[in-house]
């Protein structure tokens, strides 16, 4: 059994960066930009913008379910030959160059941009798993937490490093700016393939390739080595319990990536300035969250920072949904008189606390809980249990937003919340270590 030691700071900058370099799409293509361009212009069916959440959320989950599919296989066949690099490459290239594609999707060719959303972002999610494997390769179990964190906080300073060109050059999501917020795809795609490189130049490849069987093709290969891992699961049952709960929690939380700002546009009405002002407050807060509970997952523990930060997107969730409520008591009660849009950028600030602290003890967790000679194929299950629940998360909010409008449907988030935390219960955090370290 190899031995968790820690690795060169020059190796966990080059991982970290990918994280640094994909936020480039999960902020511009999925958060922020090109969602509400997608919702609003290219499709276009105001006033409630109902079919294009809906394509949206299609689209989405579409990618998420190819992730969910090809997952745990990859990771399987990725352990087995040590090509975690190279399958790590094939993803970041298929990213960049569907996400490039992106400009040629206008209003009359909403077809394109569902095709391409569901190419880029199966490419992205599967890279997630990939660069994710990498870590129990990184350090000893005390650190990981800090090294996780580490990685997190960085991809949120990278995507506001990527975001200052859509703010100054680019301008704003509205049908007159179209010619120049279009090439909002062509951007990310490019800061995701430069931001990237140290990644490939510094993170090694530390396992030792076996060759195939003869008669045995890859996916035979990969499928028989997932399967012995279902079988033997019962001794992995704290990772297992986990993956359930996780399913929960991602199912929300990529609810709130996805709509958030889709959200402050159509139904806080925000303006453009407040829309940048909650970008950057997010960015800020999660980033400072990624790293603070990084320290408080190695102290206390990851799972005790897991549940803790469940208890933070309840909160947040209830004010998101309470946000004009509150606008009205602090008019009535304080004659403070706020609009709305202001005091949803103290909503961010929670939501972004909890947004790269939730991620990242779910991410430390899974490596505490893996195997180092099955860590690709155990990060499939991770990259499984995520995608899955962002898939079946957005086909839900897709749904419930036809039938109750987007407001009402946002709640939908404060029951998955509530249901990881009640399933974290199962999690033993000491008996799921001791299953990794005595598995070979």
């Amino acid at each position: 059994m190899r031995q968790r030691s820690r690795a060169s700071n020059k190796e966990i900058v080059g991982w970290a960066m990918f994280d640094f370099a994909n936020q480039a799409y999960t902020l511009l293509i999925v958060t922020v930009v090109f969602g509400d361009l997608f919702t609003r212009i290219i499709v276009g069916d105001a006033p409630d913008y109902r079919l294009g959440n809906l394509l949206w959320s299609l689209s989405l989950a579409t990618g998420y379910l190819g992730v969910v599919i090809l997952s745990p296989i990859a990771g399987a066949v990725m352990d087995y030959t040590a090509s975690k690099k190279r399958f790590l490459f094939a993803s970041y290239l298929l990213t960049v160059i569907s996400t490039g594609a992106l400009y040629f999707v206008a209003p009359g060719y909403a077809w394109l941009g569902v095709l391409l959303l569901i190419v880029s972002n199966f490419g992205y999610s599967i890279g997630e798993a990939f660069i994710a494997s990498f870590l129990p390769d990184l350090g000893p179990p005390e650190d990981l937490g800090k090294i996780s964190g580490f990685g997190w906080a960085l991809g949120y300073i990278g995507g506001m490093v990527s975001a200052v060109f859509v703010l100054l050059v680019l301008g704003e999501v509205s049908a007159e700016n179209f010619e120049s917020i279009r090439w909002v795809g062509p951007w990310a795609a490019f800061f995701f393939l430069v931001a990237a490189i140290p990644t490939f130049l510094w993170v090694r490849e530390r396992g030792v390739a076996r060759p195939v069987p003869a008669g045995i093709s890859y996916f035979s290969l990969g499928f028989g080595r997932v399967k012995t891992t279902l079988g033997h699961i019962k001794e992995h049952r704290d990772l297992a319990a986990l993956l359930v709960s996780m399913f929960f929690a991602m199912s929300g939380i990529y609810i709130i990536i996805t709509y958030a700002f889709i959200y402050g546009a159509q139904v806080i009405g925000w303006d453009e300035q407040v829309r940048t002002w909650m970008f950057i407050i997010v960015q800020l807060t999660a980033a400072l969250g990624a790293i603070a509970f990084g320290f408080v997952q190695d102290r206390f523990g990851a799972l005790f920072t897991y549940r803790l930060t469940l208890l933070l997107w309840i909160l947040a969730i209830a004010l998101i949904y309470l946000t004009p409520v509150f606008t009205d008591i602090m008019r009535t009660h304080f004659g403070v008189d706020w609009q709305a849009q202001y005091v949803f950028l103290l909503v961010g600030c929670v939501a972004g606390l909890s947004l790269g602290s939730c991620q990242s003890s779910t991410r430390t967790l899974v490596g505490l809980f893996t195997p180092l000679s099955r860590s690709a194929e155990y990060f499939g299950f991770w990259g499984l249990s995520m995608k899955l629940a962002g898939m079946a998360g957005l086909m839900a909010i897709g749904l419930l937003q036809i039938l109750v409008g987007l407001k009402s449907a946002i709640l939908f988030c404060l029951v998955l919340f509530a249901a990881a935390l009640f399933f974290s219960r199962e999690v033993d955090e000491v008996r799921g270590r001791r299953a990794a370290d005595t598995t070979h």
